[in-house]
C-alpha cells in the first residue's frame, strides 16, 4: 500500500513535534511533464443498463410524494479506518436504489424540473488532479465521463465540481436530504422543522423499497444462488473427522462471495458448537469439532449490492445425534409453519407467531416450560422466548435488514404484498449454563434461515436448492465432501 499525510493532531497539541507528508515532493519540471504525452482515453459507448427504465420509475415514484420539491439523496463518504486508510467503500442503498451508481461523494439532486447526478468525473490531462489527487486516476484507476456516466445510467450526469454551486441556489424550505451520508451535504443545505422533512424523505425511501422491482428481485436470485454455492463451498473444506477452524469457515464462504459478488452483505456467522447460542457470534475464533453443530448464518451481496441472507445449521461429521436432530426438526417445523402462512395480505406478525406456536409447543412436550404453551404465547407471558429470543424473520434487499426506517404501519405491523422479500429464520438455543434443561440439550443452538419472495398466490422460497430436511442435509453433505475442495470459477 501507498502511504499518505498522517494526522496533523499531535502537530496541532504539541508544537515540538513535526510531522509530514509521506508523499514525496512534486518538483514543477515533473509537473509540465506529468501534464503531457498522453494519448486520449478511449470513449465509453454503449446503451443504458438494464437498470436504466426500473430506476427512472423508482425516482419518478419517489418524486409523486413529494410533488414541487427538490431532494438530495447522497451515496456517503469514505469512512476513515486507521489514519490514512479508508474502509472499503459501499454506498448508502437509497442512492443505489436511484440510480445503481455505486460511487463514493456523488449526490443526485431530483427537482420538479430536472433531475442530476453529480458524480467524480474523468480528470483532464492538463490538471494535476490525475497524479496528485488520492481521487486521482493513477491512485484508484480510470474514471468515466460525465457524458459516459449519462449514457451508463439513463440519467444526466454531471461534475461533482458542480455540486456546491447547485446545493447553494436550492431554497431549503422546498428540498428535502437524505442525511447522515455526506456531512458537506448536510452543512450546505439547511435543516428545517427539526428534521421532520428529512425524516420523511428517509421513510419514504424504505416504504418505497419493500415491494421489488423484477430488476431487483433477478439481484436477490443472483445473491441467493451465490451463495448456496458458498454453503457447498464450505461442506467441502470443513474436515468431517477432526477440528477445523471456525476462520476457516469464514473465510471458505468470504473468497466465494468476493468471486461471485461484491463482498458478504453482513458479518458472516459461523458458530460452532456451544458458540451457536451467541445469537451474532461474529469473532469466529472457535473450533468446528466433530460431534458438535456448525450454524453458519451468510450471504453474498452481488455486483448491484443486493444480499441473500441463509442460515443452515449443519453436524459437523455430517450425521446429526438423535438430540441435536430432535431440536433440528422442531426448528424446521416452525420455520414451515412460518413459510405455509405466507401470502398477499397477511399480518407480518403472523409468520412469527406461526413460528412460534411450533416452539412453545414442543417446548412444553418435551418438560421445559413451566406453563402451558398457550399461556406462553401470550405478549405478556412469552417464557418460551427464553430459547428463542429473536424475531423469525425480517425484509430483504439492498439491506441484510432492509426498510428499516419505514413506518411500523407500513412494515413490522403492516401486511405482506407481493414482491417483499423476507426471511423465515425461526431458532432455538440451550445455553450451555442453562440449568432450566437437561444436560443433553445444552450447547446447542440452531437457526434455518430462507430467503422467501410473496408471490400472488403465496411464497416462492429462492434459496430452496439448499437442503433443510436432515435427512437431505447428511446426503448433502456426503455428496459435496466427496466431490472434492473446489475454487470458485
Amino acid at each position: 500500500m501507498t502511504e499518505n499525510q498522517i494526522d496533523g493532531e499531535l502537530a496541532e497539541t504539541d508544537p515540538t513535534v513535526t510531522t509530514a507528508s509521506h508523499d514525496l515532493p512534486v518538483p514543477e519540471r515533473l509537473a509540465e511533464f506529468m501534464r503531457t504525452g498522453w494519448a486520449e482515453p478511449p470513449a465509453v459507448t454503449g446503451t443504458p443498463a438494464q437498470s436504466a427504465a426500473f430506476t427512472a420509475a423508482r425516482r419518478a415514484r419517489l418524486a409523486e410524494r413529494f410533488p414541487g420539491e427538490t431532494l438530495v439523496v447522497p451515496s456517503g463518504t469514505a469512512k476513515v479506518r486507521s489514519n490514512d486508510s479508508s474502509y472499503e467503500f459501499r454506498p448508502g442503498s437509497d442512492l443505489a436504489w436511484l440510480t445503481t451508481c455505486y460511487e463514493q461523494d456523488a449526490v443526485l439532486v431530483a427537482g420538479p424540473e430536472s433531475t442530476t447526478l453529480y458524480v467524480r468525473v474523468r480528470a483532464s490531462r492538463e490538471s494535476d488532479e490525475f497524479f496528485r489527487s488520492r481521487g486521482g486516476e493513477l491512485w484508484v484507476g480510470a474514471r468515466r465521463s460525465a457524458e459516459e456516466w449519462s449514457t451508463a445510467l439513463g440519467l444526466p450526469c454531471v461534475s461533482l465540481d458542480d455540486l456546491d454551486k447547485a446545493l447553494e441556489q436550492l431554497d431549503p424550505a422546498t428540498t428535502r436530504v437524505l442525511r447522515g451520508y455526506d456531512p458537506t451535504v448536510d452543512a450546505t443545505v439547511t435543516r428545517t422543522d427539526d428534521g421532520l422533512r428529512d425524516g420523511q424523505l428517509a421513510t419514504t425511501l424504505s416504504e418505497l423499497r419493500l415491494v421489488k422491482d423484477e430488476w431487483e428481485v433477478t439481484q436477490l436470485r443472483d445473491a441467493v444462488d451465490a451463495t448456496v454455492r458458498g454453503f457447498a463451498d464450505v461442506v467441502r473444506a470443513m474436515p468431517a473427522d477432526r477440528e477445523s477452524a471456525e476462520r476457516l469457515v469464514d473465510g471458505v464462504f468470504g473468497l466465494r462471495a468476493r468471486h461471485d459478488g461484491n463482498t458478504v452483505g453482513y458479518g458472516t456467522i459461523a458458530a460452532a458448537g456451544a458458540h451457536a447460542c451467541t445469537l451474532h457470534w461474529w469473532r469466529n475464533d472457535g473450533v468446528c469439532r466433530p460431534g458438535e453443530l456448525l450454524l453458519l448464518d451468510a450471504g453474498v451481496e452481488n455486483r448491484h449490492l443486493y444480499t441473500a441472507d441463509i442460515t443452515r445449521t449443519v453436524p459437523v461429521d455430517g450425521r446429526f445425534s438423535p438430540v441435536q436432530r430432535r431440536v433440528y426438526e422442531t426448528v424446521l417445523a416452525a420455520q414451515e409453519a412460518g413459510i405455509a402462512v405466507i401470502r398477499p395480505g397477511v399480518s407480518w406478525r403472523e409468520i412469527h407467531r406461526a413460528c412460534m406456536r411450533v416452539i412453545a409447543g414442543a417446548l412444553a412436550e418435551w418438560g421445559l416450560l413451566p406453563v402451558p404453551a398457550a399461556e406462553s404465547l401470550d405478549d405478556e407471558v412469552g417464557l418460551h422466548r427464553r430459547w428463542t429470543l429473536h424475531s423469525s424473520g425480517h425484509m430483504l434487499g439492498l439491506d441484510v435488514h432492509d426498510c428499516a426506517k419505514a413506518r411500523a404501519e407500513t412494515y413490522l405491523d403492516g401486511v405482506l404484498a407481493a414482491g417483499n422479500v423476507l426471511t423465515v429464520e425461526p431458532g432455538l438455543y440451550f445455553q450451555p449454563d442453562d440449568l432450566t434443561v437437561p444436560e443433553e440439550y445444552r450447547g446447542i443452538g440452531v437457526r434455518i434461515e430462507d430467503d422467501v419472495l410473496v408471490t400472488a398466490d403465496g411464497a416462492d422460497v429462492l434459496s430452496a436448492a439448499l437442503p433443510r430436511h436432515p435427512d437431505e442435509v447428511e446426503a448433502w453433505m456426503a455428496a459435496e465432501r466427496a466431490a472434492g475442495m473446489r475454487l470458485p470459477g
